[in-house]
């Protein structure tokens, strides 16, 4: 690491502002420069305090901010590391939580709601199914490791699952233990700006680009088993599509 503490220190204790912002700072430029890899690991606070001179409050509460910023994510019993961006194939029909286990993150949820009801008219027509019919409804803020990733509302048919209990951790395991996990999708995808209330559940400012995608699953019959509607942040997430030229 003394490429970094060569690049980030010392720190200007005399300039205008707070030191843990110039620390801040610093690392922030040290990430966008290429200085800190994706996924690279910081020293321990103690020793980048030690390092630059500085307090290991001052370290922490840069490090706090960088976390709050997606820039760096923490990993229980790991250590603090440059967060990289999460490529998603849209080739590949799969889980949130079988994504990042791909890729040596932990997924975890935060449900904002887990319910059964009738089926709305929007549902209805993405679901095909008649008016009154029984769905089940997932909205949950997904994580990778410590960092707030998307907001995901599904709405599952009622003959898909025996009921909202049975979905834990993952939504397609629990399709997949009821034999109806989808097989196939579409997808729509579009660039956004959070509103207030999904930039305060993901944690980002107002305003943030992210990516909005609308999915409907289906199963080997031709029914309609999902329809999911996702906001992804436009900092921390990148869409792959392998294109050919064989029609």
């Amino acid at each position: 690491m003394a490429s970094l503490i060569e690049q980030i220190g010392p720190l200007d204790e005399a300039g205008r502002g707070s030191l843990y912002r110039k620390l801040q700072n610093a690392l922030r430029a040290a990430i966008d420069n290429g200085v800190l890899k994706p996924n690279e690991t910081l020293p321990p606070e103690r020793d980048l305090a030690a390092d630059l001179a500085v307090s290991r409050i001052t370290v922490r509460k840069a490090l706090d901010a960088l976390v709050a910023e997606g820039l760096l994510t923490r990993r229980q019993g790991a250590g603090t590391f440059v967060a990289g961006r999460v490529e998603k194939q849209f080739s590949k029909l799969s889980s949130f939580s079988e994504d990042m286990a791909a890729r040596g993150r932990t997924a975890r949820s935060e449900w904002i709601l887990r319910a059964e009801g009738a089926v709305t008219p929007d549902e209805s027509l993405m679901l095909g199914l008649s008016p009154g019919s029984p769905v089940y409804r997932f909205n949950r803020i997904r994580f990778a490791d410590d960092l707030p990733m998307a907001l995901e509302y599904a709405a599952i048919p009622g003959f898909g699952l025996d009921g909202v209990d049975a979905v834990a951790a993952s939504l397609y395991a629990a399709l997949e233990a009821a034999g109806n996990r989808p097989v196939r999708a579409l997808q729509r995808l579009r660039a956004v700006l959070f509103d207030e209330e999904k930039a305060r559940l993901l944690g980002v400012e107002p305003g943030a680009a992210g990516l909005f995608i609308e999915r409907r699953g289906f199963l080997d019959d031709g029914r309609a088993i999902e329809a999911t509607r996702s906001w992804y942040r436009g900092d921390a997430y990148d869409f792959v599509a392998e294109l050919n030229t064989r029609g």
